[in-house]
C-alpha cells in the first residue's frame, strides 16, 4: 500500500502541478507538498494544483507549459478540461543547442536475424500479397485465405499476408495523394521481412501497376510478381495464377535460417496510442531509454506521429544535429498548420476522449510525454511518409498522429519492429513488422496482459527506474527480432492496420 507521501509524482521543482499516482479523495493531504489538502476528487493520472494560477496564465508540467488557465486555480484543485485550455506562445528553437557526441558501445549487442541475398537482415520472413487499389482486395484475401493453417511444412515462413487498402482509385493519376501510396506500396514491396511480394490489380485503375512499378524504379522478377485481375481473365484466374506463384516459392522460402547480427540492422518505429497521464512519466521514458541504447550499439529509431509532438517541437530541434536538420521538422510543422487549416480543423483536435479519461488535458501535455520515445541522442534526419530512412540514429518522420497510418509509413521507410506505449489499452498489431506494447501502468498490464508484452508501471510503483525498465524492454526488443512472438502476433493481428494515409480529394 502506498504511503502518504507517495501519492503523487513531481517531474519539476518548477510545475505547477503533481501527477497523482492513485484516485485522490477530497481532504487527502499531501505531505511531499507542504501538506497541501486536495481540494476535489482526483482520478488516478491526473493532475493536481500545487499553487495558484490566475486566469489567462501559463501552466507548467515537465518545466514547460502545456496550457493556460481558464479561470483561477487554487493549490489543491484537479487541473484538466474545466480549467486549462490551449493557448498561443513563442517556442524558442534554438536549433542544435543541445547538440551531442554519441556515445557509442563496443562491441554491439546482436540478435539473430535473417540476412537477405543483398545484405539487408530481416526480423521475419513473410509472403506479402499488395494491391493497387481497393477493386482486387477480394482476390488479394482469397489468395492468402488458401495458405491459411497450411503451411506446417514450411515451419521458416510466418505467413502469407493480404495487405490490402482502400485507395488506388477515383485519385489524379499524378500528384501529392498518388505518390503518397506509390511510396508507401514500394517500401513494403521492398521491405526485407517480405521473401516474395505480389502486387494485383483490377486492370482500369488510376494507380496503374506499371506506373507504380517505374516511378517507384521496381522491376518485376521471380520474388516480385505484378498482374491484373483484368489481363487474367476475372477473379478466379486471378486467385489461381497467385496461389501458384506462391506455391512455387514456398519451399526456398523455408530454406532461411537465423544468424548472429548487430543490433545496428534494427529499426524501431516508436507509437504511442490510447496514451494517459502516466505515458510520460513510465513507458514513453522507458522507450527513450531503450532507444538510446539502441542508438549507441548504432541502430535506428524513428519518431512520427506530427500532431502529437506539436507544441513540444522546440525539444526536437535543440537536438538537431544541424540546422538544416532541425528546419526540415519545423518545416513539417508549418504544413499540418495549413493542411489542418485547410480542412477545417485544429492541431488541438487531440487528445481524444481516451487521453483526456486517462488525464491529457491538451495537445501540448502530450506531446511533451509523447516525444520521450525518442529518448536523448541528437535527431539526425527529417523525412516525410514513407520516404526509406537511410540515416542511422534517431530520425524523424512525417506522420498523422493515427496509429495505424503512422505505423504504416514507418514500416514503409524500413522500420523491422514497432514499439507501441499505451495507457488505455491499445490492441495494435503490425505485419509484416511485429510490434511490441508497453503498458504505462501495472492496473493496465494486469488487466490487459493477453495484449500487453512489457509492464512499465513498475516506474509508478516505485519499483523500478526508467533505466532499469528501459535496459529490460531492448533485451526483449533483441528477444522478438530473434523471432520470439509479439502479444499481437499470437492473436493474428496485423493485416487489417495496414493503412497508407489518405490525402486529397476522392473523385
Amino acid at each position: 500500500m502506498l504511503q502518504a507521501a507517495d501519492l503523487t509524482i513531481r517531474l519539476n521543482a518548477a510545475d505547477d502541478v503533481v501527477i497523482a499516482r492513485v484516485e485522490l479523495a477530497a481532504g487527502t493531504t499531501l505531505v511531499k507538498e507542504a501538506n497541501l489538502t486536495v481540494a476535489t476528487r482526483v482520478p488516478a493520472g491526473h493532475k493536481v494544483a500545487v499553487r495558484d494560477v490566475k486566469t489567462g496564465q501559463p501552466l507548467r508540467r515537465y518545466n514547460q507549459i502545456i496550457g493556460f488557465a481558464t479561470r483561477d486555480i487554487h493549490a489543491g484543485e484537479h487541473v484538466h478540461v474545466h480549467n486549462l485550455a490551449m493557448g498561443s506562445f513563442e517556442r524558442d528553437y534554438s536549433f542544435s543547442s543541445d547538440r551531442k557526441n554519441t556515445d557509442y558501445i563496443t562491441p554491439q549487442a546482436t540478435f539473430q536475424g535473417i540476412v537477405r541475398t543483398d545484405g539487408r537482415v530481416a526480423t521475419r520472413n513473410y509472403i506479402g500479397i499488395l494491391t493497387s487499389v481497393n477493386c482486387s482486395a477480394t482476390v488479394a484475401r482469397a489468395i492468402a485465405d488458401f495458405f491459411r493453417n497450411k503451411l506446417e511444412k514450411y515451419p521458416n515462413v510466418d505467413g502469407v499476408v493480404a495487405l490490402t487498402h482502400k485507395s488506388g482509385c477515383g485519385m489524379a493519376s499524378d500528384g501529392e495523394p498518388i505518390d503518397v501510396l506509390r511510396r508507401t506500396m514500394a517500401g513494403y514491396a521492398r521491405h526485407p521481412n517480405f521473401f516474395a511480394v505480389q502486387v494485383v490489380g483490377l486492370g482500369c485503375e488510376a494507380n496503374q501497376i506499371n506506373s507504380l512499378l517505374s516511378t517507384q524504379n521496381l522491376k518485376r522478377h521471380d520474388k516480385l510478381h505484378a498482374y491484373t485481375i483484368q489481363e487474367k481473365g476475372g477473379t478466379s484466374k486471378a486467385v489461381r495464377e497467385g496461389v501458384a506463384r506462391i506455391e512455387a516459392v514456398l519451399a526456398e522460402a523455408n530454406k532461411v535460417t537465423r544468424e548472429t547480427v548487430p543490433a545496428s540492422h534494427l529499426t524501431l518505429g516508436l507509437q504511442c496510442g490510447g496514451s494517459d497521464g502516466y505515458s510520460g512519466i513510465s513507458a514513453n521514458p522507458a522507450l527513450g531509454a531503450t532507444v538510446d541504447l539502441l542508438v549507441r550499439h548504432g541502430g535506428t529509431a524513428i519518431l512520427s506521429e506530427t500532431p502529437e509532438i506539436y507544441g513540444a517541437e522546440h525539444l526536437l530541434t535543440r537536438r538537431a544535429s544541424s540546422r538544416e536538420v532541425g528546419e526540415k521538422l519545423i518545416r513539417r510543422i508549418k504544413w499540418w498548420e495549413e493542411y489542418t487549416r485547410r480542412n477545417g480543423n485544429e492541431m488541438n483536435n487531440n487528445p481524444s476522449p481516451g487521453n483526456k479519461a486517462g488525464g491529457l488535458t491538451t495537445i501540448l501535455e502530450k506531446s511533451l510525454g509523447a516525444v520521450a520515445k525518442g529518448g536523448t541522442t541528437n535527431l539526425v534526419d527529417v523525412y516525410e511518409y514513407a520516404e526509406p530512412v537511410t540515416a542511422k540514429g534517431f530520425v524523424y518522420m512525417d506522420t498523422p498522429g493515427y496509429d495505424p497510418v503512422s505505423a504504416t509509413g514507418q514500416v514503409a521507410g524500413g522500420a523491422n519492429l514497432i514499439c507501441f506505449t499505451t495507457g488505455r489499452g491499445s490492441a495494435y498489431g503490425c505485419k509484416p513488422a511485429p510490434s511490441l506494447k508497453l503498458a504505462t501502468n501495472s492496473a493496465l498490464y494486469e488487466h490487459q496482459e493477453e495484449d500487453m508484452d512489457i509492464n512499465c508501471g513498475t516506474i509508478i510503483d516505485g519499483k523500478e527506474s526508467v533505466d532499469q525498465v528501459g535496459r529490460r524492454f531492448f533485451d526483449l526488443v533483441l528477444e522478438t527480432a530473434s523471432g520470439k512472438k509479439s502479444k499481437s502476433e499470437l492473436f493474428g493481428y496485423g493485416e487489417d492496420e495496414f493503412a497508407p494515409w489518405v490525402l486529397g480529394a476522392t473523385m
